[in-house]
């Protein structure tokens, strides 16, 4: 490898990739391409970054097939960035383990901490934690070491587990000094104000306050009775009832949560949870049966009972009931929260990571692009989502992933 491949290469490391540019901004060479791809990369020209890396992987030759592997690790990491969750997964698998078994530790790590990230992104928790746990990051150069972290730190939030979040943040922070890169530090920075933002709204009693991220995670480990408008289930303690499935029922639960410790008619209970304006017998039939199945779902640990107005939410155990809602109630909210990262989405970017059909994400946005919420560029495949960043819109307890077991 000659002098200026190699003092691009170390620009690049270093986060300058003007410095790099200069050095191999006329050449056409395989390696020089490859250079250049990350370069553009860094400089936010995606759709240029990617071109430049295929030609660099076409250029390589059949023998060098680490250099052909490097180039898919880099063009994985542009499709994360660009959010093109449709990008094979498998091809960046197969590049890891060629680095692997070449003696490419360093880039093989990259690529593993691409999967964790996009694992992370679309909600599969568990196999992004099974991942980690095969890297030491004692043995990652810096910059690596803090996107790890910031993966760890990712987890640990949506886990609700914030003293573990804090300190893979700190972690992060001290990994991007010792890199040297401002926008990675810039990264971590963003990734923290998350912690230190309302996430969410207590209402109980006809009361309702903003609550931080470690708010709630103390209020589920009180044992409370709480309606989780957020994750759509029922938690008391360990035990955690998931309605997500079955609106109306959530509704008739929240609607009485909010309620305690009074009763609620059932004239309003028609009205919230069956949008029904006039109350007929029919209608009355159904709330018995649903009030019935909500009864079933919650035995054990409260109980719904008839007053002369309406219906009363009874918890067995001693407390407070309490509701947890988002700050913007939204029909929308897990499509918003998304859209909120800044960065551009497809739809089927948007249907991966919310584990919904692409049709009914694509409405979704048609509605919100009519609202104003959102907006559009591109034609075809190339079409991409954004939305200006809402101030305080919460997004961490809308994305997916499991709940944390309290």
């Amino acid at each position: 490898m000659d002098s200026l491949i190699t003092a691009a290469g170390q620009a690049l490391a270093r986060g300058d990739p003007l410095g790099a540019l200069k050095r191999v901004a006329l050449r056409d060479d395989a390696a020089a391409l490859a250079l250049r791809g990350i370069a553009m990369a860094q400089l936010g020209d995606l759709v240029r970054a990617k071109a430049l890396l295929k030609g660099a992987a076409r250029a390589f030759g059949p023998k060098e097939a680490v250099a052909r592997s490097r180039c898919i690790v880099a063009e994985a990491e542009i499709a994360l960035v660009s959010r093109d969750l449709t990008w094979p997964a498998k091809a960046l698998d197969i590049a890891r383990a060629t680095l692997e078994a070449h003696g490419d530790h360093a880039n093989a790590a990259h690529a593993r901490t691409l999967e964790i990230r996009r694992l992370l992104l679309i909600g599969r928790l568990d196999e992004a934690e099974d991942l980690i746990s095969d890297l030491d990051p004692a043995l990652l150069p810096p910059p690596m070491r803090s996107a790890l972290q910031l993966a760890v730190a990712g987890i640990a939030i949506r886990r609700l587990r914030l003293k573990e979040a804090r300190r893979a943040l700190m972690l992060a922070w001290q990994a991007a000094q010792q890199a040297g890169i401002p926008a990675l530090g810039a990264e971590v920075e963003s990734a923290a104000l998350v912690i230190d933002t309302p996430a969410a709204r207590l209402i109980a009693k006809g009361m309702a306050r903003p609550l931080l991220l470690e708010e709630v995670e103390e209020l589920f480990a009180t044992g409370v009775f709480v309606v989780d408008a957020c994750r759509n289930v029922v938690r008391a303690g360990n035990v955690v009832v998931s309605l997500a499935t079955r609106p109306v029922l959530f509704a008739l639960a929240r609607i009485l949560a909010e309620a305690w410790p009074g009763d609620v008619s059932r004239e309003r209970l028609l009205s919230g949870a069956f949008g029904a304006r006039h109350a007929d017998e029919s209608h009355r039939a159904r709330l018995r049966v649903e009030i019935g199945r909500l009864r079933a779902e919650l035995r054990g640990f409260a109980d719904i009972g008839a007053t002369n107005e309406g219906f009363r939410l009874a918890p067995r155990r001693r407390g407070d009931v309490m509701v947890l809602a988002p700050l913007v109630e939204e029909e929308h909210a897990a499509v918003l929260a998304f859209l909120a990262d800044g960065e551009a989405w497809s739809s089927s970017a948007l249907a991966i990571a919310l584990d919904a059909s692409s049709r009914t994400v694509q409405r979704a946005l048609e509605q919100l692009s009519a609202a104003g919420k959102v907006q559009s560029f591109g034609k075809g495949r190339a079409l991409r989502w954004v939305t200006p960043s809402v101030p305080g819109f919460p997004t961490t307890l809308l994305l997916p992933g499991p709940l944390p077991s309290g």
